[in-house]
């Protein structure tokens, strides 16, 4: 269920009569609550998407409010007052200030910061917005997603104003970079992936401050929606890659290796994927063929953008593909529900889909696929850390210690061979992503399963409530990076662990022991005895309840859904890891149970967006069949008489989405807004070249029949207009001699 609060909920609220006061806030409501204590009290039910513009921006809310339900989130939509959006950035009690349990959205558009004073006042408007958000940054509880939405053309007609807004939209741009809660849309994405035709609307700019056409607000709603999906989705980590009509056209054992063809369309989509593992996403390959096949398939083609080295894994065979997505889950020691698998070949995906229900599997059209893959939200990175462009090395690493672990005679040996490095320490300021990357991501060897933002841990460590360290891992192989955290306090005489996490790829080498240990030490360095670690089981970390069991002497106190684990200091100062009782991962049961986030995934129907849903005019059709479908059924009022009746009806139908609309039907009481209403006027404007004012709307029953009167005397008025203008010009265009004989001849003909 979506629940929307407007920013305007009396559709005469835009166009204020005269000496009321736009700025105004209402800072209590009927109960005598605050506004921001009221909000507070409302985020407490569900998300709230708090959206602050600098132009009228409501548009934008039928199409988030649609994608919502595509997506099955449950979440409100709040605007802040018009154009406040330095006002939200610096007031600790706006509404997207005390917005601790959604998103909030930034919508910025370089004209109306210039306001008039140009190149200069745009570019100071630009500095005083940064210093704001990071400010904002660093204390809002939310992320924040900043759309710089395109300039008018008449803006972007100085060069002198065309070159600051490209000065400012990089600035904007670095900035965002820099702060890892803030999340940038820039025009030319928007461009590249959701272009519209007609993207701006004079008129409607000029009557109520909205610039844009329905069309575009619907490409807009998708892009922030899309921005969302992937700040609250659980990140995929590899692609599964067919080859034959996937990564080439053609069947190399039948084609021949020189046979295949790599065309322009199969280019980007190795192009596609080249930039997905550079984003930190793992590739492997499916292929039902001969190994030699295949891999001759890749050296006769040294020009294609993939190379097999590009895949970290790879199954060449005539097994059923479900089978092999299971053995690489297995290998890589990664669940089932972080694959995506991509095929053009129906039947395949089908199977497994069925067999392997936890993966997303796409089937990419034979036609336009590069088109397709921009289109599969799944494959979006809100942010792309370090440790995410290592990891497609990293795992390369981790295969090698796997060769050497299977040569090694024993599994003390291969630890010996390792030279393994464990380095624990507090965080660096720029590490705080990743570790809470970690706690998102981080499923087996999680102890209390809590997952938390940047912000939230910024905000812990900043406040004393938690302290944390950071646990780095390298061998001889290489480096595998910040791969564990624990987050702990002092409370109640006792070192007690809120946080304790290890990625899987750094399981079974004793590094979890190390951390334990230095829990240990810690409290001991404090005049602590006593170390309590807390489990919350989930469906994953099974791993770290035996690990945790498995340490011995302590205290335990059960409780729902978890345990306490009470544990002398000096025991943990003195655990050292067994490597002839290791602690395995069990893989398998890993790679074959569904995370929590499963079904969540599968929700969402990535499929259907990227064939159907990326058109803004199809989009925007489905947002209006949505209205349509919940506006209650009544008669039409007055069938149409006249052909402009008609046309106008048809107009009202598709602005209003209503199912039925009759020539005495009142605007209003079909569902029509002051924002429609710009709309209504500005299509007019367009459609019958006559200048209509909004007091038109407010002055009476405005109704098809009225809007048709109205369009009619514009008409006659201007042609009545042109027509005496035609004389004049006439007249103007005789000399004086031909002037005073016209009047002669017409003084005689009013004689007879």
């Amino acid at each position: 269920m979506i629940r929307v609060r407007r920013g305007l909920e009396d559709p005469r609220a835009l166009f204020p009569p005269a000496g009321s006061n736009d700025n105004k806030v209402n800072t209590q409501n009927s109960t005598g609550m605050s506004s921001a204590a009221q909000r507070n009290a409302d985020t407490a039910a569900a998300p709230v998407a708090a959206i602050s513009a600098t132009f009228t921006a409501e548009p934008v809310e039928e199409t988030l409010a649609f994608w919502f339900e595509e997506l099955g989130l449950d979440c409100r939509i709040e605007f802040a007052p018009y154009n406040q959006v330095f006002q939200q950035l610096l007031d600790p009690a706006s509404l997207l200030a005390t917005n601790a349990n959604g998103v909030n959205i930034l919508l910025v558009r370089f004209d109306d910061w210039a306001n008039g004073g140009g190149q200069v006042r745009l570019e100071e408007a630009a500095q005083q917005f940064v210093t704001g958000l990071r400010a904002a940054a660093a204390h809002w509880r939310s992320p924040v997603i900043v759309a710089q939405c395109p300039c008018s053309p008449g803006f972007l007609a100085d060069a002198g104003k065309a070159a600051a807004a490209k000065r400012v939209s990089d600035m904007l741009a670095g900035a965002a970079l820099d702060l890892t809660s803030v999340h940038m849309i820039t025009p030319a994405e928007l461009e590249a992936l959701y272009p519209v035709g007609e993207i701006h609307d004079p008129h409607g700019d000029e009557l109520g401050r909205v610039p844009y056409t329905p069309e575009f607000f619907a490409a807009l709603g998708t892009m922030v929606a899309r921005r969302i999906d992937a700040l609250r989705r659980p990140p995929h980590k590899v692609i599964v890659l067919d080859a034959d009509y996937t990564l080439w056209k053609g069947v190399c054992a039948e084609d021949g290796p020189q046979g295949i063809v790599v065309d322009d369309d199969r280019r980007a989509v190795q192009e596609f994927m080249l930039r997905q593992r550079e984003a930190g996403m793992l590739l492997a390959l499916a292929s039902k063929n001969e190994e030699d096949d295949v891999v001759e398939a890749f050296r006769a083609n040294p020009d294609m953008p993939l190379r097999l080295e590009h895949f970290t894994v790879r199954r060449v065979n005539w097994q059923p593909k479900s089978a092999n997505l299971a053995s690489m889950a297995e290998e890589l020691g990664l669940g089932l529900d972080s694959f995506v698998f991509v095929d053009d070949n129906e039947t395949e995906v089908a199977e497994v889909q069925a067999n392997c229900p936890e993966a997303l599997a796409l089937t990419l059209p034979k036609e336009d696929a590069a088109r397709f893959l921009n289109h599969v939200w799944a494959f979006d990175h809100p942010k792309i850390t370090q440790e995410d462009r290592e990891r497609s090395a990293m795992y390369a690493q981790n295969l090698e210690r796997a060769r050497l672990e299977k040569q090694a005679p024993s599994l003390g040996e291969f630890l010996t061979a390792l030279r393994l490095e464990i380095t624990i320490r507090p965080p660096q300021s720029d590490e705080l992503a990743r570790v809470a990357q970690l706690t998102q991501r981080t499923n087996q060897m999680n102890l209390s399963t809590v997952r938390r933002s940047e912000l939230d841990i910024r905000d812990l460590l900043r406040s004393g409530k938690l302290e944390c360290l950071t646990v780095h891992v390298s061998d001889r192989f290489g480096s595998y990076g910040l791969v564990g955290a624990m987050l702990f306090a002092v409370r109640e005489a006792a070192l007690v662990v809120d946080t304790f996490l290890l990625s899987c790829r750094a399981l079974g080498k004793g590094v979890e022991h190390r951390m334990m240990a230095r829990l240990g030490e810690i409290a001991r360095e404090r005049g602590l005895e006593t170390v309590r670690v807390r489990f919350v089981q989930s469906a994953r970390n099974r791993p770290a309840f035996d690990f945790v069991s498995s340490i011995g002497a302590g205290g335990k106190q059960a409780f729902d859904g978890g345990a306490d684990f009470i544990f002398p200091a000096s025991l943990l100062c003195g655990l050292r890891y067994e490597p002839a009782a290791p602690v395995k991962l069990p893989a398998s049961a890993a790679a074959k149970s569904p995370s929590r986030s499963t079904a969540r995934r599968r929700d969402v129907d990535y499929n259907r967006i990227a064939a159907e849903l990326w058109r803004p005019d199809a989009i925007l059709e489905r947002v209006r069949e949505r209205r349509e479908a919940a506006a209650p059924a009544r008669k039409a009022n007055g069938a149409p008489r006249t052909e402009l009746e008609r046309e106008l009806v048809a107009l009202w139908k598709e602005l209003l989405a209503a199912p039925s609309v009759g020539v005495h039907d009142n605007f209003f009481d079909l569902g029509g807004h002051s924002l429609l209403a710009v709309q209504l006027i500005s299509r007019v404007r367009q459609q019958y070249s006559v200048d209509l004012s909004l007091e038109l709307v407010y002055s009476g029953a405005f109704t098809v029949e009225a809007l048709a009167r109205a369009i009619e005397v514009a008409q006659i008025n201007a042609a009545g207009a042109d027509r005496y203008g035609a004389l004049l010009a006439e007249v103007e265009s005789l000399s004086d001699d031909e002037v005073r004989a016209l009047l002669a001849q017409e003084q005689d003909a009013a004689g007879d």
